[in-house]
């Protein structure tokens, strides 16, 4: 999951906690966020001077709603990553999401490799956020996206490979 606030994340954290379940949380955050860093270093005081172009996650300062010590891990996820995530999907849906969805999918995705490669089984729990009509003019604009987010097409080809073989180098 991603946090917008840290509000969700931490809830889950709490309940996960309180279940006492052998679950983990594993966090994703968009580039420019301060979330990640924070996590690694416990300074409350971090600030981004440029703020996530990823709609809905990410802050440019520590929200006192995220609780660090619920999460597991968390992960920084590429904008491009996030991006080419929700172009990705709509050909294998027919269906637009908007770029915060492509960010916990992308983050769901590594994991699963990564417990494909180590033999782990186990369920991997996301949440897909808003439907993509709202962002035609941007996340789903080419133009936009090139001049705002970059070259999708790394990231495209890496999922393309890990539909076709089930697979990816990272």
């Amino acid at each position: 999951m991603s946090p917008g606030t840290g509000g969700t994340s931490a809830t889950i954290g709490r309940y996960i906690r309180y279940q006492m379940q052998p679950t983990r949380l594993c966090v994703v955050d968009p580039e420019n966020s301060v979330f990640a860093p924070y996590y690694q270093s416990r300074d409350c005081s971090l600030t981004s001077a440029v703020g996530s172009r990823i709609e809905g996650i990410g802050r440019p300062r520590v929200e006192p709603s995220f609780i660090p010590d619920v999460v597991d891990e968390m992960r920084t996820i590429p904008d491009t990553a996030s991006v080419a995530t929700v172009h990705w999907l709509e050909k294998l849906l027919g269906r637009k999401a908007g770029a915060s969805t492509g960010t916990n999918l992308y983050g769901v995705l590594q994991l699963a490799c990564e417990m494909k490669q180590r033999g782990e089984t186990g369920s991997i729990v996301t949440l897909l956020c808003d439907s993509g009509e709202r962002y035609l003019d941007t996340y789903y604009d080419e133009q936009w996206v090139r001049d705002n987010i970059g070259d999708l097409s790394p990231y495209l080809a890496q999922l393309e490979q890990l539909e076709q073989s089930g697979d990816w180098s990272h």
